[in-house]
């Protein structure tokens, strides 16, 4: 059996340590550096930080307290769509379903598929506002010329008048921006 060379301080077991903490290390950063796109995500959702809103699967019922809801629509520059709201604002019994409704029409001349971004503000509003059904969910498609009626159901959580920093919250801006899905379609 022969074994490796040694220097008279016996550093080969140094340098090996060295170099599997070195492989470790990086093994360790390429993990989160994959997972924390995700986990950022579910901690914006959890915490509704930076106005990332919660998605349900019913209404709570409503209390006796209204809250206004204003509705902002954008569109990426270059995005040849226009979008808005039907509606700039409603106002809604807290803890009640509510549905709103947007239009998208594609003035390019090709198809383009798009994705909406949303928040809300303020952002201690956000983890009470929660989604239901919303066309940001899923891709959606027009062709050109075409016109689209999308809608959001929603409802605000009873639990934001329980909290210090957003019990006094009179009015919710929910906000979308539209993005195109492959930019090289935005010509057109």
């Amino acid at each position: 059996m022969t074994t490796a060379p040694r220097a008279p301080d016996g550093s080969t077991g140094r340098q090996l340590r060295t170099a599997m903490f070195a492989v470790l290390g990086i093994c360790f950063m390429t993990g989160v550096a994959w997972a924390s796109v995700p986990l950022y995500r579910l901690f914006c959702q959890v915490t509704g930080l930076n106005g990332t809103t919660q998605r349900g699967l019913e209404a709570p019922g409503a209390v006796n307290k209204l809250i206004r809801i204003d509705f902002d629509s954008n569109v990426a520059p270059g995005m040849p769509w226009r979008f808005r709201p039907e509606a700039a604002s409603e106002t809604v019994k807290i803890g009640a379903r509510d549905m709103a409704f947007f239009t998208a029409t594609n003035t390019g001349a090709k198809p383009l598929t798009g994705t909406a971004t949303f928040n809300v503000t303020p952002s201690q509003a956000g983890k009470y506002f929660t989604k239901i059904q919303c066309f940001c969910f899923t891709q959606q498609t027009l062709q050109p010329g075409e016109t689209q009626r999308m809608p959001v159901i929603f409802y605000v959580d009873p639990k934001i008048m329980d909290d210090p920093d957003a019990k006094d919250v009179e009015t919710i801006t929910l906000s979308y921006t539209f993005y195109p899905v492959d930019s090289a379609k935005t010509a057109g």
